[in-house]
């Protein structure tokens, strides 16, 4: 069975992977794979927290992408033979007002409650684990098991695995689906040559519904959501592990690397496809830092960015077969793409080998949309 993937953000090239440890034959359509919202992200890997605790299936499926992890890192890079940067040191979780404590302790309660290892800190415990945070924190929580990935150091991995399996990557752009009677049967190119197979997926993020040649309503509209997104540099770490700073009712993420760069994020804009980096963007981001780290601002700001998550009309991923004999959808990941990508690439690769539904996948087919 060949199986043609538009897209090469981290969910497309893990679906690809996965589907060719399967067996199958995969063709990979992406101009630039990993240009996206997948070279932008933090790559942060919290255990569950309080965005998600309304949503019981989406807890189920953060909760099985977390245990699959570390089984998934290892098996890419084996076969790829590079390193993906992940880190399992911890997540740390802090505040810096009563709003943010009381936040935090709602948090403690779902994670114990699912049997997620969390430990409560005083101020004095938060400054031990973290020096460089302000004198100024009133508590945190951290989550030991937890940590982050490195999408930039992902993405030439699993290039690489998509290689070693003798997968196609066509770095063109895919303009619209070939439908034969009712059934999608391959995909144009811009550049005129088409690419045939027996499934195509669709993992182009929020530019997934603009391709052409299905019928209405078949694809859910995926908005994007604009990241800004900082990158600031150091000699040396300038934080031990991932950390989450929540003040005045805002959060804002600090995520180190071990080259020294420390990556800030991220605003959360509806602002269509605009991709300016701005003054204010910036300024929001290092005046969130500041408050959690006062020295940060001696860092070298060594680039800002912006990343346009996919949000699906119900802000929930959709993965699954559509409508359309044929044609599967995967996108709609918003905020965390990078922290659902195992799981999401299993589930996929079942339902390409198999065509099967499975349980964790139900509640996310796109055919929720229809009508």
């Amino acid at each position: 069975m060949h199986v043609v993937i538009v897209g090469g953000g981290v969910i497309g090239l893990s679906t690809a992977w996965r589907a060719l440890e399967r067996g199958l034959e995969v063709t990979v359509v992406d101009p630039a794979p990993g240009s996206e919202a997948s070279h932008a992200s933090a790559g942060m890997l919290p255990p569950a927290n309080e965005l998600i605790l309304e949503q019981e299936d989406l807890l189920r499926l953060c909760l099985s992408s977390r245990e699959r992890y570390p089984a998934f890192v290892a098996g890419l890079e084996a076969v790829s033979g590079r390193s993906v940067g992940f880190r399992r040191d911890g997540v740390l979780d802090v505040a810096f007002d009563q709003d943010g404590l009381a936040a935090l302790e709602e948090v403690r309660k779902l994670e114990e409650s699912l049997g997620i290892a969390i430990e409560r800190l005083d101020p004095g415990e938060c400054l031990a684990h973290e020096p460089a945070l302000a004198p100024t924190v009133t508590g945190g929580l951290l989550a030991p098991d937890d940590g982050a990935i490195d999408p930039r150091e992902m993405t030439p991995a699993l290039l690489a695995a998509i290689d070693a399996h003798g997968g196609l990557l066509l770095r063109e752009r895919a303009i619209e689906v070939i439908m034969e009677g009712d059934r999608a049967a391959g995909v144009r190119l811009a550049g005129g040559a088409s690419v045939r197979g027996d499934k195509i997926v669709l993992a182009a993020g929020c530019w997934t519904h603009g391709i052409g040649g299905l019928p209405p309503g078949v694809v859910p509209e995926i908005r994007p959501v604009k990241g800004q997104i900082l990158r600031l540099r150091s000699a040396e770490p300038y934080l031990r592990r991932t950390t989450r700073a929540v003040a005045g009712g805002s959060a804002v993420y600090l995520v180190p690397r071990s080259n020294g760069e420390l990556v800030v994020g991220a605003t959360y804009e509806e602002r269509g496809y605009d991709t300016t980096v701005t003054a204010g963007g910036v300024c929001e981001l290092l005046d969130k830092a500041r408050k959690a780290l006062p020295g940060v601002g001696a860092l070298e700001l060594a680039e800002a960015g912006v990343g346009l998550r996919p949000a699906a009309p119900d802000d929930l991923p959709v993965l699954g077969a559509t409508a359309v004999p044929g044609l599967l959808l995967v996108t709609g990941h918003s905020r965390i793409g990078v922290q659902l990508t195992p799981v999401t690439a299993d589930l996929m690769a079942g339902l390409l080998a198999d065509d099967l539904v499975a349980g964790l996948a139900e509640p996310f087919a796109p055919t929720r949309f229809a009508g």
